[in-house]
């Protein structure tokens, strides 16, 4: 069998629909129209994204017109960093996904905040609509496991010998994930043409020209307009710290999903060959939730941390979540699939410091 590393997506062929999947969309459309309600956030969305869209811009605005100290300079660069990474999982998610917003517009603006804050909502789509969710931890073709020589994340991947330290430096490397997609990864896609081993279509047009505009607006903000202001170094400073931020809690979350000893990694068949699961079975095995009865968390988290209802219907709104697991629990344990979660974020971050060692030791 060829490496999964060297693998075409199109070899990769799913089995005819289960019937656990016409159960699961049998009851949760019953939810909906029980309760009289439409997939997405609608109001309460539109408020909560504009609550955190204000957090955003009063830590930026104090930070660059209002901060004199260091101390407050770091509390205010902290709290920045927070609420980047709070319109990623709620406002950015939800839009790219089309789950925002009954209207095409509505959603293609909330996914351009992902440009705003420096990524390309177009190379976003199908890094991670098309690869992440559709083959979720195949190696070789889910583009999120490939995090370069530094990490090992799964074993059909290279073994290097500093890998056995990998879930003590993993948690830093966290914080290079904003200015390696902001500065890197969304142009070496451009020029190559191509996400990891996989080809994907070059923006043209409207959609390249909105691609430039973002990093254009994310560079006046994030640095141009500080500049003016601040030294050059107390400006990188504070991205640096920012990036920090974002990047670590970015980072872990989606982790936590599936890098974790409960997922399952398979290996992708041969060319030809069907996957072993059908895909809704396939999002069940390598897709965990954890710590559903924090509110907190949900709330911040934009439900990422239901990670299985998410998979499985990704184009339902986040508020969503919380109502629909015990419905996917329930139809999982009528028809004997596994439905994992972790009950706490603790017990979840120890799974995947479990799998981290697992993966870095010798074969």
């Amino acid at each position: 069998m060829q490496p999964a590393t060297t693998l075409d997506r199109a070899a990769v062929k799913y089995p005819a629909h289960s019937p656990l999947r016409d159960r699961l969309i049998r009851n949760v459309d019953g939810y909906f129209r029980e309760n009289d309600l439409r997939p997405q956030g609608g109001a309460r969305m539109v408020a909560k994204s504009a609550l955190i869209l204000g957090w955003w811009l009063l830590s930026y605005l104090l930070l660059v017109f209002w901060a004199s100290t260091w101390w407050q300079a770091g509390v205010l660069v902290v709290s920045l960093g927070l609420a980047v990474a709070g319109v990623g999982f709620n406002i950015q998610h939800d839009g790219g996904h089309g789950s925002y917003s009954r209207r095409g517009w509505g959603n293609r603006l909330s996914s351009w905040t992902l440009d705003l804050m420096g990524g390309s909502s177009y190379v976003w789509h199908f890094k991670h609509n098309l690869l992440h969710h559709h083959y979720t931890n195949l190696d070789g073709v889910d583009d999120d496991l490939n995090a370069g020589p530094l990490l090992r994340l799964a074993d059909g991947q290279r073994r290097r010998w500093f890998h056995r330290l990998q879930h003590w430096y993993i948690w830093p490397l966290y914080a290079f994930l904003p200015p390696k997609w902001q500065l890197y990864d969304d142009w070496k896609c451009l020029i190559t043409g191509r996400i990891g081993n996989q080809p994907f279509p070059r923006p043209r047009g409207w959609d390249l020209a909105l691609l430039i505009a973002g990093k254009l607006l994310f560079f006046g903000w994030a640095f141009a307009l500080p500049l003016t202001l601040h030294s050059a170094g107390a400006v990188l400073a504070a991205y640096a710290l920012g990036a920090f931020v974002t990047g670590m809690v970015l980072g872990t979350v989606f982790q936590l999903a599936h890098c974790v000893e409960e997922a399952s990694f398979p290996h992708a068949p041969e060319r030809g060959a069907r996957m072993e699961r059908s895909w809704a079975e396939h999002q069940l095995a390598t897709t965990v939730d954890f710590a559903p009865k924090s509110r907190l968390l949900t709330w911040y988290l934009g439900g990422l941390n239901y990670q299985v209802e998410h998979h499985l219907f990704p184009r339902i709104g986040h508020l969503h979540y919380p109502a629909l697991a015990p419905i996917v629990r329930s139809v999982c344990a009528a028809s004997g699939v596994r439905h994992v979660t972790h009950r706490t974020l603790g017990s979840a971050l120890r799974s995947h410091v479990r799998y981290l060692k697992r993966m870095g030791r010798e074969e």
